[in-house]
């Protein structure tokens, strides 16, 4: 039963972060877009469809974001939190087949993980730069009053988009 409480949750964040992005931010268009996969032979038989979460666009920029929604935000491995491994693998694979799908016109590509905060007291708020893109991950505090969690998505869209949204 948690385990499924867990599903809608994460189903619950995933629409709730879409949905105010679409309503309080007309200037980004917000999508829940499918990335293409960028092949050299176009043999893509059994490859699974790269469903993005939030997708988040205004002229040439777009903002990839995977919201997770997990009791843990970080993986222990060797007595150390790291980052779970397979997250960082699909953000970094929908960025560069994004930025490889925009290849031919201007363009910028970033990707962001952003995980529910918990109360564990280590939590990932760390910008990287990978292979040419931004890949950023966040926590988001849903543990305070609406404008407080308005405030800090208003600052993601504000941090890449740039003042003018």
């Amino acid at each position: 039963m948690d385990f499924l409480d867990e599903q809608r949750m994460h189903l619950l964040y995933e629409k709730f972060i879409l949905e105010y992005f679409r309503k309080e931010h007309p200037e980004l268009t917000a999508n829940a877009s499918q990335i293409p996969w960028q092949l050299d032979d176009d043999f893509g038989d059994m490859l699974p469809v790269m469903q993005t979460d939030i997708m988040l666009t205004k002229d040439e920029k777009t903002l990839i974001i995977d919201a997770k929604y997990y009791a843990h935000t970080t993986q222990r491995q060797y007595d150390k939190n790291t980052l779970h491994s397979g997250n960082l693998y699909q953000i970094f694979t929908y960025v560069k087949n994004k930025e490889a799908e925009l290849a031919e016109q201007p363009h910028q590509v970033a990707g962001m993980l952003l995980y529910a905060r918990t109360d564990e007291e280590i939590y990932p708020e760390k910008k990287y730069r990978m292979s040419g893109n931004q890949i950023g991950v966040r926590t988001l505090n849903l543990d305070g009053d609406f404008d407080m969690i308005k405030s800090q998505l208003d600052e993601i869209a504000e941090k890449f988009f740039g003042e003018a949204v």
